[in-house]
């Protein structure tokens, strides 16, 4: 109940515009500032600094430019303008060609014939230069949306195309049996969103047991998953499952967020596994940021330390 709260609490915070305009100005004003520690920066060669330093490192990337909650088609369209832009830069940088996207970012909530359009056009170049790209999965009130559109750009060929399930949702096990039948690659999380409880688990114990429960399922029968997790339990049921089926690292990642858990992403790295850092950047970073926070409570004490710090120096 305690984690139901917290994220409620930092999910009504991330909407506030006072908040965001203070963040704004302190967040990321040098290197040292305080939302660095999550956001790889405001700009994509800030970004690709970021990206290629964790590439030198061992680790694979996906790259994020953050947005989401457009209300109008000219934002939508520049969003995609934007993506279809940073392929173009990203494959100039040589870095790794993987990056995620949010559809409300793209239109979904203007109308669905929209979002399609944007998708499909960041898709088209993104298959000419090699690109994968995976839909981050919003709020419960997107999830049928996202996955229908999911299924139909799948269903029109574009097979570089991955979505996310999200543990916290009852409606979970269906979901991944869907995709698992399409043959499409899924991200498996706990999920970041405060959800009624009539539609999502309340008590970690019960969201553990779900990631757990889909987790061995992907693992058995679904593409190349991807268990993202920084806890150490749900790290440690994944390694075992793993090796009591016989299968190899080579048959799954594992993806953490950047500046989460960085001892574990060096550890299991060190170990031979794959493990793939999401870097998130751009300027509308706020909401991602306060969702972090919301997550756990180390986040929090990070943060206030920092801002306690740079408070004494200034």
């Amino acid at each position: 109940m305690i984690d139901a709260v917290q994220k409620s609490f930092f999910n009504l915070l991330s909407q506030s515009a006072l908040l965001k305009r203070m963040a704004s100005h302190y967040g990321m004003a040098s290197p040292a500032s305080f939302a660095r520690r999550f956001i790889a920066g405001e700009t994509v060669e800030e970004a690709i600094n970021v990206a290629r330093t964790l590439q030198s490192k061992g680790f694979d990337l996906t790259l994020d430019y953050l947005g989401e909650s457009v209300r109008t088609h000219e934002e939508a369209d520049g969003a995609a303008r934007e993506y279809v832009h940073l392929i173009d830069v990203l494959m100039a940088s040589g870095i790794e060609r993987n990056i995620s996207l949010k559809l409300t970012q793209l239109g979904a909530s203007v109308d669905r014939a929209t979002c399609i359009d944007n998708l499909r056009r960041i898709l088209d170049a993104a298959e000419r230069h090699g690109f994968y790209v995976r839909i981050d999965m919003e709020s419960s009130a997107y999830t049928d949306l996202t996955l229908d559109i999911f299924e139909t750009l799948w269903q029109r060929g574009h097979r570089n195309l991955g979505v996310v399930i999200q543990a916290a949702l009852k409606r979970s096990d269906a979901d991944v049996q869907r995709v698992v039948a399409l043959g499409g690659r899924m991200r498996l999380v706990k999920g970041a969103y405060k959800e009624p409880p009539d539609v999502a688990y309340a008590r970690k114990a019960d969201v553990d047991a779900a990631f757990v429960r889909l987790m061995q399922r992907l693992l058995d029968s679904g593409e190349y998953p991807a268990i993202a997790t920084h806890d150490p339990k749900m790290i440690d049921a994944t390694l075992a499952y793993a090796e009591a089926r016989g299968l190899p690292p080579s048959h799954y990642e594992f993806q953490m967020l950047y500046g989460v858990r960085r001892d574990l992403q060096r550890a299991l790295a060190a170990d031979g596994y794959r493990v793939r850092v999401y870097v998130p950047f751009g300027q509308e970073w706020f909401p991602y940021f306060m969702r972090r926070l919301g997550e756990r409570p180390a986040n929090v004490a990070f943060v206030v330390r920092a801002m306690l710090r740079d408070r004494g120096a200034s």
